[in-house]
């Protein structure tokens, strides 16, 4: 249906047991089996959650700190709203860092009550003047309808700046409210070889998954390759007819997979005779026949190989467990479906209705067999049930959006999920776009073929190659490094492209623009870095010494501009996560980018009165942007 550095395992199908042997209401709680009951466990695990993210103090997100500072203001001016929550966001205008924008919101609260203020500004003087000292304020000021605006302390900012230097880029990492979340990707079919399309889940679910696992979340990164589908009866039996020796032959039987699939395809569309035995070999296959599943085993294994070689190249980790891992308790938790009164019998179907859509979950096939959604609430059971996940993330492509929300509104129909969709346990389902070739259509080869996802990093690192041989590095570093570099920008340049656009949205696939040097690209982003590091190395210094002996200032507005930059890290970070975009995590390193050419265009570093504090807000920078490479699964370079 969807559809990493090496798969960290592969999980072979349990047994499917009998229906009676596998019971799994023993697996639940008294209470989760109770519909009422189900409610307060929700509760419970929510508040849970609620509180251990307020119990956190988040010394990575500004805008939470100076929220605190807000909330306190709120109790002291308008107590009696004891409800109302601190609104505090980024500036964008010239008046300062941060906004309060509580006090329009709140004049339709109070107006009609007894009270001293007259209208929103009043609101927003009184805000301002209740608001707590603190070392991270500089000035505050009221604008237009009662907006609070602040503007931090520059040492404020310094200190936290060198903090993070000395203390690890890790200081700065969010705290969310989750601890285990199950991230649904790439999830190619076994026996086709992984192609463009593959693209977008793999290294979106890679870059999510990644910054979950820096928000120190537990992350289960899930491959749910299809690797239990109809087309398996097709390859076995043509493998049994074409190499009656198979067991011995090995893989130099099928030898090129993806060939010998086309094969069986076109004669199971040709042949009758052979398409009635493959259709037969499916039911022996499900029913667990030793040689059929032998056949099957080593059909996924060949393709887990091809997979684990892109994965590599990514450098992306997952951990399988496919369509055949969840098949053996479908029957269980359709049984359990059942009682609860949700499977219905339509037309020859065993179907779920769920509200807003006039067609059905369809369950059980007219032929008795299973399909996409059957299996999709046999993992999520389990994820829920087994793996105790609070968050199940998928990410497929949009065209799959109907699907899910289908399956989200079963689950809640039985009280697996509450009906509030930001409460917890969840699901989202992450769609994306398209990849376009040129032409505006889906990327393809010029034989209308798609673009297998190994040719397309193979050109890549290619392209790179060349250019940085153009260039004349060929001449200044070994063959290794080349190579080695060659690699990194290609494959960065080709994700770069992909995260920096809204996920939603369709793409132009263009080799020219994103190995670009200049603009919004990996390549003028790793150069960037690279200067950093070249800077840092000329002035000879030894930076690790100067952490633990120098000091940060920020007396240069460009200076300050970058340094308020580096300490939004966090806060968007968490905005990536909680709202599941990686072009948010995008366009902040590009703007750290562009923010440190001001500085270093108009600041001198090696040389100046403010050499040191420079050197350190360079490497600061570089700490920075490592970080953002690797959440985005990008290998930074240190030079170019």
């Amino acid at each position: 249906m969807r559809g990493g550095l090496a798969l960290l395992s592969t999980v072979s199908p349990p047994p499917p047991p009998p229906l009676r042997r596998l019971r799994l209401r023993p697996l639940f709680s008294s209470d989760i089996l109770r519909v009422k009951s189900r409610r307060s466990v929700w509760s419970i695990r929510t508040q849970a959650a609620t509180t251990m993210a307020s119990d956190q103090e988040n010394i990575g997100n500004v805008r939470k700190q100076l929220a605190k500072l807000f909330e306190t203001s709120l109790r002291t001016t308008v107590p009696e709203e004891s409800d109302v929550e601190p609104l505090v966001a980024a500036c964008t205008a010239k008046f300062g860092d941060y906004q309060c924008n509580n006090a329009m919101s709140l004049w339709p609260r109070i107006k009609g009550k007894k009270t001293e203020f007259r209208g929103p500004p009043a609101v927003g003087q009184a805000l301002m003047k209740n608001l707590p000292s603190s070392e991270m304020v500089e000035a505050c000021s009221v604008a237009g309808p009662g907006f609070v605006n602040v503007t931090l302390s520059k040492n404020w900012i310094a200190k936290n700046i060198q903090k993070m230097l000395i203390d690890g880029i890790e200081t700065c990492a969010p705290g969310l409210s989750v601890k285990r979340v199950v991230v649904d990707f790439s999830s190619p079919n076994i026996a086709k070889e992984m192609h463009v399309g593959h693209l977008r889940s793999t290294i979106i679910g890679d870059t999510l998954a990644r910054m979950l696992e820096f928000s120190n979340v537990e992350v289960l990164r899930r491959n749910h390759v299809g690797d239990w589908g109809t087309q398996f009866g097709m390859l076995i039996e043509f493998l049994f007819e074409k190499f009656p020796d198979w067991e011995s032959a090995g893989d130099t039987a099928i030898g090129d997979l993806q060939a010998f699939y086309k094969a069986s395809k076109q004669k199971f569309d040709e042949d009758p005779v052979f398409k009635e035995r493959a259709q037969k070999a499916v039911v022996r296959l499900q029913g667990g026949e030793p040689r059929y599943r032998s056949a099957w085993a080593q059909i996924c294994d060949i393709s887990r190989r091809e997979f684990d070689g892109v994965y590599q190249r990514l450098g992306v980790s997952l951990e399988e467990k496919g369509e055949s891992f969840y098949n053996p308790y479908i029957p269980s938790v359709l049984e359990m479906l059942s009682e609860l009164g949700l499977v219905e019998e339509s037309e020859g179907a065993r179907v779920i209705f769920v509200e807003g859509f006039e067609r059905p979950v369809i369950v059980v096939k007219k032929d008795g067999g299973y399909n996409y959604a059957s299996t999709d609430l046999a993992a999520l059971w389990y994820r829920l049930n087994i793996e105790k996940a609070e968050w199940i993330i998928y990410v497929t492509d949009v065209g799959q959006s109907e699907h899910f929300q289908m399956f989200f509104k079963a689950a809640k129909r039985a009280g697996w999920l509450p009906d509030d969709d930001k409460a917890y346990p969840r699901t989202n389902h992450v769609g994306f776009g398209l990849v376009l070739g040129e032409d505006g259509k889906r990327f393809r080869t010029r034989s209308t073929e798609v673009v297998r996802l190994a040719d397309l990093l193979d050109e890549a690192k290619a392209r790179s190659k060349a250019a940085l041989i153009e260039r004349g590095k060929d001449k200044e570093w070994s063959e290794e490094d080349l190579d080695k570099i060659a690699e990194a920008v290609g494959y960065g340049a080709v994700k770069y492209a992909d995260l920096k656009n809204n996920r939603t949205t369709n793409y132009t696939f263009n080799f020219d623009q994103m190995l670009n040097d200049k603009g919004n690209t990996a390549v003028y982003l790793l150069y960037a870095h690279a200067r950093m590091c070249s800077i840092i190395r000329k002035s000879g210094k030894d930076i690790e010494e100067l952490k633990k002996t120098g000091s940060i200032a920020l007396n240069h507005p460009d200076e300050r501009a970058l340094g308020l930059h580096l300490l939004q890290f966090g806060e968007t970070v968490e905005e990536a996560c909680t709202n599941l975009l990686p072009n948010v995590l995008c366009e902040y390193l590009y703007n750290l980018s562009e923010n440190f050419t001001k500085f270093y265009s108009n600041c001198q570093v090696v040389g100046s009165a403010e050499e040191t504090s420079r050197l350190l807000l360079c490497e600061a920078t570089a700490v920075v942007m490592r970080k953002c490479f690797h959440l985005l699964g990008i290998v930074p370079v240190h030079k170019l």
